[in-house]
């Protein structure tokens, strides 16, 4: 007896279907052909496991499994109840009164029969969806993700015994359903870091709000316990709130990953990712053997933190530059290639030399010119180019750390960046990939950053005293923009571009004091 029943494979942040063909001939012996993996290879054990600890077996015939397309390479472990549900319909113990062709079934398979999570539940369900199927069996861990989508039944189960006697119309499942506008707005809540909590340092929080409005990329220069990590994780806090594409597409990449299983459902706030200094360029970017998102694409849509960026590699900094440009990343292997979003705002901090401070005759450990001069040599100019705003944060003194009065809140700064926002979205309608004055391209630059006589003038004295390159004068004339649209005026004046060169502090020579 020959039956079919089907899975899906994830590629990227895109699902497939897999066709799960189950044969059954004279003879005896268990052959599973289709480019499996060595965790699929191992499945007939854990299914063998499974089938005897709930009173069904793999019966002494000869079984041929084929997991078409058989020229597409299958990994992981959320096949094996495809592949059991295959074998007991084939070998005639279920009754196939519920059609299977009409369900995705996926899960991990534990010896007891009890399923365990899967990677890429939302995906899988989007593409089901979109096949026409009626129904996604799948851990019960993964069914509150899966359940976003609308259009599908979605039923989560604990055990292979609960999939058998829904076939066998012994039992019906639980359907998962969740109102996902609700389940979305309900749990939108006030941040768990506050710009309230930052005492001082009010140009770096102008700083911030720029950065938030226009989706800029920054970088923060200071000595240790000036606030540089304080004020980088507050800024998730200020960015607009995740719209409902933007929360599927994320929650998306972390179902691929396999990070949503813990809180299930769709993600509400923005990623803020902090990868440690020792982190590995594949690690970073993404790929490996079995290509898996990297940092940049858990971060899209959100915050990327890089902490003390000159003791990255600088390696790993440099394939990053790609990635800022284009806002995605390519992995390319011999048999395929994927494509991972990577729309993130970067965020790096470090000090401005080995010792940590300022060229100053009274801190703890003072360091010479030459010796900040060669730190910062670390990274490269092309990569600093990327990053639109430069910014020197010193220490917060006495008086203002000792003060009782709190500054103002995420909430109010929230407020003046989604208005800024909106202004882009309206201003960048006709493009689809372009949202907010960061995504600019040299096209649009030149169309809504025109400047008037004073303010180009200024402009080009900035570019010969600073010996700015052109990507630089661009990212003058994106920040310059930002401001603008934070005070809701059309026209980018001189007061805009003078502020705007103001951020470019490592261009600036004698900065260091």
């Amino acid at each position: 007896m020959l039956t079919k029943v089907y899975g899906s494979a994830v590629f990227g942040v895109e699902a497939t279907t897999i066709t799960v063909e189950v044969n059954v001939d004279k003879g005896i012996g268990y052959h599973l052909v289709g480019l499996p993996d060595n965790a699929i290879k191992e499945s007939n054990y854990r299914i063998a496991a499974a089938l005897q600890n709930n009173s069904y077996k793999i019966p002494g015939k000869k079984l041929i499994l084929n997991m078409s397309p058989a020229d597409m390479r299958k990994e992981g472990s959320a096949y094996d109840l495809t592949l059991a549900m295959g074998i007991l319909v084939a070998t005639e113990q279920i009754n196939e009164r519920n059609p299977l062709d009409q369900y995705i079934i996926m899960g991990e398979l534990s010896l007891d029969g009890s399923l365990q999570p899967i990677r890429g539940a939302l995906p899988i369900a989007i593409n089901a969806k979109n096949e026409g199927y009626k129904g996604f069996i799948l851990p019960k861990q993964n069914a509150k993700e899966a359940a976003i989508v609308e259009g599908l039944e979605v039923f989560g189960v604990e055990n292979i015994k609960e999939v058998i006697d829904f076939f066998n119309e012994d039992a019906s499942l639980q359907q998962t359903t969740i109102d996902i506008k609700a389940e979305f707005y309900e749990h939108l809540e006030n941040p768990e870091f506050d710009f309230a909590d930052v005492k001082g340092q009010e140009s770096i929080k102008r700083c911030m709000e720029i950065a938030a409005a226009g989706g800029h990329n920054i970088i923060l220069i200071g000595p240790p316990g000036s606030g540089k990590t304080m004020l980088a994780k507050r800024l998730p806090s200020i960015l607009p709130p995740l719209n409902l594409n933007e929360a599927l597409e994320t929650t998306k990449i972390h179902s691929v990953a396999g990070r949503t299983m813990e809180k299930g459902g769709v993600m509400t706030s923005r990623p803020f990712r902090s990868p440690h200094h020792t982190i590995s360029d594949v690690a970073l970017v993404g790929g490996g053997q079995y290509p898996q998102p990297g940092e940049i694409s858990l971060a899209h849509n959100g915050v990327l933190f890089l902490d003390e960026l000159p003791e990255f590699k600088r390696s790993v900094l440099e394939v990053m530059r790609q990635p800022l440009e284009d806002r995605d990343v390519t992995i390319s292997r011999a048999r395929f290639t994927v494509t991972y979003p990577a729309s993130f705002m970067l965020v790096a901090s470090m000090n401005p030399s080995p010792g940590g401070y300022f060229n100053d005759p009274d801190a703890p450990v003072s360091s010479s010119p030459a010796e900040m001069q060669r730190y910062l040599s670390k990274i490269s100019g092309p990569l600093l180019d990327r990053i639109d705003i430069h910014i020197e944060v010193t220490p917060v003194p006495f008086d203002k750390l000792s003060e009782d009065r709190r500054g103002e809140s995420s909430i109010v700064i929230r407020e003046r960046v989604t208005k800024a926002r909106e202004l882009q979205t309206k201003r960048f309608t006709e493009y689809d990939k372009i949202h907010y004055n960061a995504q600019m391209g040299v096209k649009q630059i030149r169309k809504y950053c025109k400047l008037d006589e004073a303010s180009l003038q200024l402009l080009k004295t900035a570019m010969e005293r600073l010996n700015l390159s052109a990507r630089a004068y661009d990212r003058i004339l994106k920040v310059a923009r930002t401001i603008a649209d934070l005070e809701a005026s059309e026209e980018i004046t001189g007061t805009h571009i003078s502020e705007a060169i103001q951020y470019r502090s490592l261009d600036r020579d004698g900065w260091l004091g």
